[in-house]
């Protein structure tokens, strides 16, 4: 008897190798979420919701098709790799003060954030979880497209 395990790793292995190492749509999906986390992050920095909340769901979401571009892994893999990176970050600014690390350049500083929240956590789970429920819309599509 196959282990539930091994059976999806098995299927991860087939629809891995399946693929190309670069995939373009989600490359598209990245560069058309960067085009609208830009002005997030720096045009509305003076509206913290927007800023602060919204764009950091996003961007999880941004993360997760950047890393999807390059990786093949199972979706849930790079949903939680881009959720991880995401709290990494939030770790650091939380580590800034005390280690005294700064970052000198403005629009980097407004982009990846220098003040820790915790309703950030809250934000990039979302992020997360936003992710992880697009998986079944793209499968959906892909039937309905081979149709």
């Amino acid at each position: 008897m196959v282990s539930p395990h091994r059976q999806s790793q098995a299927s991860c292995t087939r629809s891995c190798e399946a693929s190309s190492p670069l995939q373009p749509q989600r490359l598209a999906v990245g560069i058309a979420l960067l085009i609208v986390l830009l002005p997030i992050a720096t045009v509305g920095r003076h509206i913290g919701w927007l800023r602060g909340f919204v764009g950091d769901v996003w961007a999880v979401v941004w993360v997760y098709f950047c890393l999807a571009t390059v990786i093949r892994a199972t979706p849930r893999a790079l949903a939680v790799a881009a959720l991880l990176t995401a709290y990494a970050v939030e770790l650091s600014q939380y580590a800034s003060p005390i280690y005294g690390w700064k970052i000198a350049n403005p629009v980097l500083r407004i982009v990846v954030g220098s003040t820790p929240d915790g309703w950030d956590l809250l934000a990039y789970t979302l992020g997360f979880l936003f992710v992880l429920g697009l998986q079944p819309l793209q499968i959906l599509l892909k039937q309905l497209l081979n149709k």
